[in-house]
């Protein structure tokens, strides 16, 4: 850039500022390199979420409680939604018919998805038992209703035929209750699992009317 002076003398160019230089930041390759990875791993999140959400299916959860051993109808179970359920392993909303007629091996609770863990074919009898069944006038049976895991007592009862001196002192037979049904004539048919040592005394108390029940303890 020139300046004129008043007097006329030449013009003196005037000192310019040298241009200013920005400097440019180096971006170090493992910064760029972990900024990659967190979008990559970003992407497969929402990937991974937006796939859970649809993997939407049809399983079965318990609708009302039921005890363990007892056996398991259409009206304890509901059909919901879940999202991601296979993980769970639930048993899916088609699988209803195979589920009804088995007996709960757990004790089920409302609101919780079914698996087949928690059903069972088998018979609630342990080591050394055998299943009886026993008919009974409702008067006979101790509770209103007995539910699978009570605990019963089976006593003998004085034998009619006997002398009038004979001690009466009843024998006991500890049982468990494996169902209870109420046939159409209002008796009800109970049936208990027994040690196999007591089946044969048990049966023949039971042909002669020689029993009563006791309830010891509820499951």
């Amino acid at each position: 850039m020139s300046l004129a002076t008043r007097n006329g003398t030449p013009s003196v160019d005037a000192p310019v500022n040298p241009p200013t230089v920005v400097r440019q930041r180096r971006i170090r390759p493992g910064l760029l390199g972990l900024a990659v990875l967190l979008i990559a791993l970003g992407g497969l999140g929402a990937a991974f979420a937006v796939t859970s959400v649809r993997a939407t299916g049809s399983y079965l959860a318990v609708a009302r409680p039921v005890e363990v051993g007892r056996e398991i109808s259409a009206a304890d179970l509901v059909t919901v939604q879940v999202a991601g359920g296979q993980g769970l392993r639930p048993v899916p909303a088609a699988r209803l018919d195979e589920v009804v007629g088995k007996r709960a091996a757990v004790a089920l609770l409302p609101g919780t998805l079914l698996t087949l863990g928690q059903v069972t074919d088998d018979p609630l009898l342990g080591p050394g038992q055998q299943q009886i069944a026993l008919g009974l006038k409702t008067a006979q049976v101790p509770a209103r209703e007995l539910h699978p895991g009570d605990k019963v007592l089976l006593v003998s009862t004085p034998d009619n035929d006997a002398d009038a001196g004979a001690a009466a002192a009843g024998t006991r037979f500890a049982a468990t209750v494996i169902d209870m049904v109420s046939p159409a004539n209002d008796d009800k048919v109970l049936y208990l699992a027994l040690l196999i040592r007591d089946v044969p005394a048990v049966v023949a108390l039971a042909a002669q009317e020689r029993l009563a029940v006791v309830l010891t303890e509820a499951a």
